[in-house]
């Protein structure tokens, strides 16, 4: 109980210089705004020189995140490095369980629910078509030319292709 407390007092005492310092620095970077008795132009001047500032400020800011994203991403290297040179980690080797999809489903969601998977169901179905409707009537030819001479016989001929 004693180490609690006093962890919790040197807590407090963090936070408490934590908030001072950032008092500290923005009372030194940022200065108290005067606005009053200003004309349009000088106010219009002031929001460039501020909005100057706040560019400056979020360079920086991005700036110090990309240096920290770049820092953290070699320490992780550097860890995974580390890990691989103590070479205690073992893969484990995996074996192959046999199990139905019901089972599997039981045990994902729980004795509770009763699931019975039909594969089937969602499948598409495919008709076969007939043999017969394939076979050509057999006629004869010459009708059949006699009836595609000339143009109607063309176009003819072009309908049926397309039905």
């Amino acid at each position: 109980t004693l180490m609690l407390a006093k962890a919790s007092e040197d807590l407090e005492r963090e936070i408490k210089e934590a908030e001072e310092e950032k008092a500290r620095t923005l009372s030194e970077n940022v200065p108290p705004l005067q606005c009053h008795g200003l004309s349009l132009q000088e106010l219009q001047q002031l929001c460039l020189k501020l909005h100057k500032q706040i560019d400056v400020a979020d360079e920086e800011r991005y700036n110090i995140e990309e240096k920290v994203k770049k820092n953290a991403l070699e320490i992780d290297s550097l860890n995974q490095k580390i890990f691989d040179l103590k070479g205690k980690f073992k893969r484990p080797n995996l074996r192959r369980v046999r199990i139905s999809a019901d089972a599997m489903l039981k045990a994902l969601l729980g004795s509770t629910h009763k699931v019975s998977l039909d594969l089937r169901a969602n499948l598409k179905s495919v008709k076969k078509e007939d043999e017969k409707e394939k076979t050509v009537e057999v006629t004869d030819w010459r009708k059949n030319i006699e009836a595609m001479s000339g143009m109607e016989g063309r176009k003819k001929k072009f309908d049926t292709s397309n039905a």
